[in-house]
């Protein structure tokens, strides 16, 4: 992470609620913090108040990934948000590489050992009765050896209360203070620290008046059982993150690269784009990047989820961190660091764990009020049972029991944890969740609305016929007499088209090149979404303003088309074909006419859609011939069918059916896609596609295969149901135990496990969907 120069390092820092006022004159940057200290939802609420209370900010806090994702200036230094949560009571950590997330807590399992290693021989002794004697007699004869005198009462109590002390006390201080810092904003930890002081407390008191029962040993194992609660709750947590773990422990380290024709190891941070590097078999790629020599075969699974090798040869794009399976390559950087496509879903993936879905907006509701409300019933309960006569060990029996069972954490990870696992789980089998809101609309979905090019076809465009009619530019004039050529229209083709990264754009591309003619030089380079590209290209004499795009895009723009023109782009048409035209100055000159292979899985896919109830369109920038000989492939119906279609009309289309009562699903690829992938209820943009796109949608499809739009809705519908499990738990739980724990029915002891067992029974719920 870059330095920040925002704040003066002279600068008070402080951990007062005062913080610097900063003039915001850039766009707002990502941070993510590890906060450390979050024990339930009422903690997240705790944090995220504080942190929107530093100007031109605004936070996130996840509990169960234990980060707090913040949208900054870049003026302001992280040093402020910092300390602002440690003036809450917690402390955060400025994560600039995200390999340094870490969910489990390495001092839990010590303090887990302690506890145990006290609790296990107090509660021995304080429920074998048939000891106390024994071990009164024992302490009276070392009392009386020492020449001291002994406490009044039962010894062996005493001998409970001082093994229950370092529980309560030392191993339980982070708990208390807490407690302290969040006075004024209740959490979890209030009623825990109120509970086992107040037991510990009454133990003292009953043992020293020679009044009532003692409690130290139900002290002591409440903050055992919830440190328990607390190590196995980091564990689950663990394994609910390890999907992404995997992801971050798949970037290399080192990387061997050929500098002076010899091969050198470098750290990957030295590594420059357009460096060449050596991938021996068995070796993971070092970075996105084309293959300039060699051949293999790599796996993309752990990255793209898809299950076959793929072949690869001189041309070939690799992803980094993909597994080269056999045979030595030499590589060309493309894309390093952050740009990676490793990189680029590690980042949507950790930003989805970032944000909140409005199922859990309900639970933060609640959350922040559920501890003041349960301090208050403990001590309503306190006076009902001392005003109906019931004796003082009875009362605050009740009212512990009540602080104790009580159990915020389970509402607090409903939600969070279910959605961890979902996003981890997803990004293993190639489906990245960007928009964790798309779990409870994808259940309701009943029509999709999907895109062609790259969609249902592989995207893969091979020109299969370029038409070029130089008699067409006749009416150019004269000095065009010796450019209206073969090769120089084509030429120009290429200059335009290789500025391009468009599948047709690069079917074009590829053609003219494998014909030996180069490109030209071409300014005012322009694309229209939709429609096509345009530039002025260099010819010598003469640069036309030369027009690629659709039929019907290039005929706004040009004279009418001459009957070779018209002829060509017919006969492409009664083919399936996609077609593009060339323009010079608004003259059509030529005709290319493109193939691409539908999906194999299209026709499957399309079915399962309609088997869901979700009915089917194809909207796409093709003429209807071809739009409809590809519906009737792959199962649309012809008058689900809209083509030529714009931007604008995609956007048009997907608004018609939401006023039609639709719940819409766009799935694309392209910036021609962008706008509707924005308008409609929920989007899905394959990895293959463009940059917008991605940036665009709701779910990222990684792998080719249609099928993953199945596999994406499948996993929303059992994370919904998951979460919805872990939330009727919750409440339920509460609902019943602490009316329970208030009519006295239940000793604190148990309360206590009873707690631990909720959020751990909600963690590891959660784990089903892996």
């Amino acid at each position: 992470m870059k330095n920040r120069q925002g704040v003066k390092e002279s600068e008070s820092v402080s951990s007062t609620k005062s913080y610097p006022v900063v003039a915001v004159t850039s766009a707002l940057e990502p941070f993510t913090f590890q906060i450390e200290g979050m024990t339930c939802s009422s903690c997240v609420a705790t944090v995220e108040r504080t942190l929107k209370k530093i100007p031109g900010i605004s936070a996130s806090v996840n509990f169960a990934s234990e980060t707090a994702h913040v949208m900054a200036p870049a003026e302001l230094n992280p040093k402020v948000v910092i300390a602002a949560v440690k003036s809450a009571g917690y402390k955060a950590t400025l994560v600039s590489d995200t390999n340094q997330l870490a969910l489990h807590n390495r001092h839990s399992a010590s303090a887990l050992f302690f506890a145990v290693f006290f609790t296990i021989p107090l509660i021995v002794i304080s429920m074998t009765s048939a000891w106390h004697s024994q071990i009164d007699q024992w302490l009276g004869k070392l009392f009386k050896n020492f020449n001291l005198v002994p406490p009044q009462h039962s010894l062996t109590m005493w001998l409970v209360i001082a093994l229950s002390a370092p529980v309560v006390i030392v191993i339980a201080w982070p708990i208390h203070r807490s407690a302290v810092r969040n006075i004024l904003h209740p959490t979890m930890d209030t009623l825990i620290s109120l509970g086992s002081l107040s037991a510990f407390g009454w133990s003292i008191y009953s043992n020293a008046t020679g009044e009532g029962d003692v409690y130290a040993e139900v002290a002591a194992t409440v903050i055992s059982f919830v440190i328990l609660g607390r190590y196995l709750e980091s564990r689950a947590k663990r394994q609910a993150s390890s999907a992404l773990a995997t992801l971050l422990a798949l970037g290399s380290k080192v990387v061997t690269v050929i500098r002076d024709d010899v091969e050198e190891i470098i750290p990957m941070d030295h590594l420059d784009v357009g460096d060449h590097f050596v991938v021996k078999p068995g070796e993971r790629v070092a970075t996105d990047g084309v293959v300039i020599s060699g051949t293999s075969t790599v796996d993309n699974s752990l990255i793209t989820g898809e299950s076959r090798p793929i072949d690869v040869a001189t041309g070939a794009s690799v992803i980094g961190a993909s597994l080269n399976r056999n045979g030595r390559l030499v590589v060309r950087a493309t894309r390093i660091g952050s740009d990676t496509e490793l990189a680029r879903i590690t980042a949507m993936v950790i930003n989805a764990q970032g944000t909140k879905a409005p199922i859990q907006r309900l639970a933060d509701r609640i959350s922040a009020v559920f501890v003041p409300i349960v301090t208050l019933i403990a001590i309503g309960t306190f006076f009902a049972w001392d005003y109906s006569g019931a004796t003082l060990t009875k009362s605050i029996t009740a009212a512990i029991a009540v602080l104790v069972i009580a159990c915020p954490c389970a509402l607090g990870l409903a939600t969070p944890v279910a959605l961890l696992v979902a996003s981890g789980r997803g990004a293993r089998r190639g489906i990245v969740i960007r928009e964790p809101r798309v779990i409870e609309v994808a259940r309701k979905l009943n029509a999709v609305v999907l895109d062609k090019t790259g969609t249902l076809t592989n995207g893969q465009m091979t020109l299969i016929r370029a038409t070029v009619v130089p008699s067409a530019g006749a009416m150019l004039g004269g000095v065009y007499k010796d450019l209206l050529i073969e090769p120089t229209v084509l030429s120009s083709a290429l200059s335009i088209e290789s500025q391009s990264d468009h599948p047709i754009a690069t079917a074009i591309a590829a053609f003219v090149q494998s014909r030996g003619i180069k490109p030209t030089t071409v300014s005012d380079f322009a694309v229209t979404p939709g429609a096509g590209s345009a530039g002025r290209v260099n010819l010598g004499l003469v640069s036309p303003v030369v027009l690629i795009g659709s039929p019907i895009a290039v005929a706004h723009a040009t004279t009418p088309f001459a009957p070779e023109i018209e002829e060509a782009i017919k006969q492409a048409e009664r083919e399936g074909l996609t077609t593009s035209v060339l323009s010079w100055d608004g003259v059509a000159l030529a005709v290319f006419a493109i193939g691409d292979q539908i999906k194999r899985d299209a026709k499957a896919t399309i079915a399962a859609l309609r088997r869901r109830g979700i009915d089917p369109w194809l909207v796409t920038g093709d003429s209807l011939e071809v739009a409809r000989v590809v519906a009737s492939q792959v199962g649309i119906a012809a008058d689900h069918v809209v083509a030529a279609a714009l931007p604008e009309t995609k956007v048009a289309h997907v608004k018609k059916l939401q006023k039609k009562g639709y719940r819409v699903l766009m799935i694309g690829d392209g910036v021609n896609d962008a706008a509707a992938l924005a308008t409609a209820d929920l989007s899905m943009a394959m990895g293959t596609g463009t940059d917008t796109a991605i940036a665009t949608a709701d779910f990222v499809l990684m792998r080719r295969q249609l099928r993953s739009v199945i596999e994406a809705l499948d996993l929303s519908k059992k994370t919904l149901r998951i979460i919805k499990t872990n939330l009727g738990w919750a409440f339920l739980y509460n609902i019943i135990c602490i009316p329970i724990a208030a009519m006295g029915q239940l000793q604190p002891m148990y309360a206590a496990g009873a707690m631990a067992f909720s959020s751990l029974f909600v963690v590891t719920n959660s784990l089903r969907i892996r």
